[in-house]
């Protein structure tokens, strides 16, 4: 910094240093990840207080929201947390065993967190597409689907800790991840396998779940309106903006991710600047705040849940009544066969 490099360091040597980042550059990201740690804590929190709170919305399917919130408030406590106080201080202080520690950590719970996604989209699939298979979705079938995500991922987030690649500091030095600069065949062999099976499989799973989830609806609520049923258009483009920002976020979150791991493994001799190795795991990072936004708050109930405990019981939930009855005029019987005929003939398909 102060001059031309002294003779006994080879020009070169210096060329590929990395270059010590601005003082006000990590407290921007300070900053950043600070907000970022405080939306993950309280987004996922919130989830959870909410699911643990109300027996009643622990179905199946919604085991898979508890599980990813789960799964997200340990990326942000682990992850975004330390991130924030190291880039505070300028450098990772708390030493090795940390920094392979954090590593491990945003490695296993992002992988939990991604393939929790996939599982989701998949259960989804069923319910829509196959509804014979989505009816035998159980708790129990739940928790063995969690269960395998969980090993899957923890054999990959192991596998560094055992001389498979390996966790060590990235770009700016304030944070740890897998070691993508490491030039071996061995971290090679591992981003590979890593990137088709903990990537690009699940996003090819997530993209077709969704959109025969989307085919599967149009062609059922055009059934429903040949058959003189009420037209349900706006509920398919709330499900069409659904799947876009499931997607969307999801690509945000995790394509640079995979995009330095592939660029690393296709030309290993290309220099990375430390704030560009260090992009793709602030964007990971970024996840669990988006999740559960798109997961949770958008549900109607959940989202009534939520303000019901958030407002201390004051907020009560209005149901609409889209169903007029004389109730002088009809005795019990009566009444019922009506009800059950206005709701045939005002039928729509609601999205998941």
């Amino acid at each position: 910094n102060s001059g031309s490099p002294p003779p006994s360091i080879h020009p070169e040597m210096v060329t590929f240093t990395p270059t010590i980042f601005p003082r006000v550059g990590y407290s921007i990201l300070s900053f950043l990840m600070f907000i970022n740690t405080v939306l993950s804590v309280f987004n996922n929190v919130l989830v959870i207080t909410v699911l643990l709170r109300n027996p009643s919305l622990l179905q199946p399917m919604n085991i898979f929201i508890l599980s990813l919130a789960v799964s997200d408030l340990m990326i942000g406590l682990c992850g975004s947390l330390i991130v924030t106080i190291t880039n505070y201080q300028g450098s990772f202080f708390i030493g090795h065993t940390a920094c392979v520690f954090q590593g491990f950590a945003v490695n296993y719970f992002g992988l939990v967190s991604l393939c929790t996604l996939t599982l989701l989209a998949y259960e989804r699939y069923n319910m829509v597409c196959k509804p014979r298979n989505g009816l035998k979705l159980s708790m129990r079938r739940s928790l063995h689907g969690l269960l395998i995500v969980w090993i899957f991922c923890l054999f990959w987030a192991v596998a560094p800790l055992f001389g498979w690649s390996s966790y060590g500091p990235e770009g700016v030095q304030t944070s740890c991840s897998l070691a993508w600069e490491e030039r071996s065949w061995s971290n090679y062999s591992y981003l590979i396998l890593y990137t088709l099976l903990c990537f690009i499989l699940p996003v090819a799973v997530i993209i077709y779940c969704y959109s025969k989830m989307l085919t599967s609806m149009n062609k059922l609520n055009r059934s429903v309106e040949l058959q003189g049923g009420r037209s349900s258009q706006k509920e398919n483009d709330h499900a069409i903006n659904m799947v876009l920002s499931m997607i969307i976020a999801f690509f945000v979150c995790w394509l640079p991710y995979t995009a330095l791991s592939v660029v690393v493994v296709v030309d290993p001799t290309l220099y990375i600047p430390p704030l560009v190795a260090t992009m793709p795991m602030y964007f990971a990072k970024t996840s669990p705040v988006y999740n559960p936004i798109i997961y949770f708050l958008t549900n109607k109930q959940f989202r009534d849940a939520t303000l019901e405990m958030l407002s201390c019981g004051r907020y009560i939930a209005h149901m609409p009544t889209t169903v007029n009855i004389n109730m002088h005029s009809l005795n019990k019987r009566s009444r019922l066969t009506s009800l059950g005929r206005n709701v045939n003939s005002h039928s729509k398909v609601l999205p998941l």
